[in-house]
């Protein structure tokens, strides 16, 4: 890497020097994808809360919408163990997964275009293919982060969602113990058919938009500014959350459905989903498109802000690495 003689300014996205693109070391990628995840998933962890709950409520519905529930948790539960509940599971997961997805998606983006592939293709595929890869550590902790989320505050007398476990731990141990290990994993190839084409567009939609205001700049030689990487990556995310969210609904109601054989006071079935197409057909049936689309709101404001955080802290870090690298090779 050629000397550079002074640091850049922190508040622009490095994309090139001396007019070529440079690609990161994947150690700079992992350390910077790994914070960049872990960072957004945690300040955005209530409006992922707020999502689940819409999404996961019983009929009669407790929560009339985004904002209402919001409210409603905060006043009656608290933030740690209300609108943060499973904060641990969700931070274990996301700090390895994200570190995977991100080494993972780098990797073989970069492969991809070496062989000649297709840049959107080579987008497409690498972060489907790194979420496949992070999916493995991801999918348990999103299972226990979900249900403790639907659980809120311990014997919570606000919200029934079928669950009563003490922590985090305890969940673990009562989920191992009477549905077996593979509970785990329940509701793993709706979470895949979810987070697949999730990453994939979310990626491929960044790529294309950075790509897109890089061109679009008057002055070439300037880097993107932070607005505009933040704005990039928000609706790279808010428009891949949009167009999946009938498949994330489905993942929380599988990973969090109890069988039984009630009926709700409205008189709606109780309904035990076999498998993604029969949750889907039954929701449109019950409730139409607003079954499906169910719980968008959150969904698109949390995938937007989420990813606008993790892009430009990836993208921050990143320099700061490179910034530091640049610095110990100056004699």
């Amino acid at each position: 890497m050629p000397e550079i003689s002074a640091i850049p300014d922190p508040l622009v996205v490095p994309t090139s020097v001396d007019g070529h693109n440079v690609d990161p070391p994947y150690l700079h990628v992992l350390i910077a994808g790994g914070l960049g995840g872990s960072i957004a998933d945690f300040i955005m962890h209530s409006v992922d809360t707020v999502k689940t709950r819409l999404q996961g409520q019983p009929f009669p519905p407790k929560y009339e919408n985004m904002f209402h529930a919001y409210r409603t948790i905060l006043r009656e539960e608290g933030v740690t163990r209300g609108l943060y509940s499973g904060i641990g599971p969700a931070m274990t997961g996301s700090i390895p997964g994200t570190t995977i997805y991100f080494g993972t998606y780098e990797f073989v983006k970069r492969t991809c275009i070496e062989k000649g592939v297709p840049e959107s293709a080579s987008h497409l595929a690498a972060g489907a293919i790194g979420d496949l890869a992070a999916s493995i550590i991801y999918v348990p902790s999103e299972v226990l982060k979900t249900r403790m989320q639907l659980q809120g505050r311990y014997n919570n007398p606000n919200f029934t969602s079928g669950y009563n476990y003490k922590n985090s731990l305890h969940a673990l141990k009562m989920i191992v113990k009477y549905d077996g290990f593979r509970a785990l994993y329940n509701g793993f190839r709706a979470t895949i058919l979810r987070d697949v084409p999730f990453s994939a567009l979310q990626f491929a939609f960044y790529e294309k938009l950075k790509k897109v205001s890089l061109n679009n700049r008057a002055d070439k030689t300037k880097s993107l500014s932070l607005p505009t990487e933040i704005g990039i990556g928000a609706l790279a995310g808010g428009a891949a959350g949009a167009i999946t969210t009938p498949l994330d609904v489905m993942k929380t109601l599988l990973q969090t459905q109890v069988k039984t054989t009630t009926a709700s006071k409205k008189g709606v079935p109780h309904k035990y989903y076999t498998g993604i197409i029969d949750g889907l057909i039954w929701n449109y049936r019950q409730e139409g498109i607003k079954g499906l689309f169910r719980g968008i709101g959150p969904r698109v404001f949390w995938t937007a802000l989420q990813s606008g955080g993790m892009f430009v802290i990836y993208e921050q870090v990143l320099l700061l690495l490179d910034n530091m690298q640049s610095v110990e090779a100056i004699p």
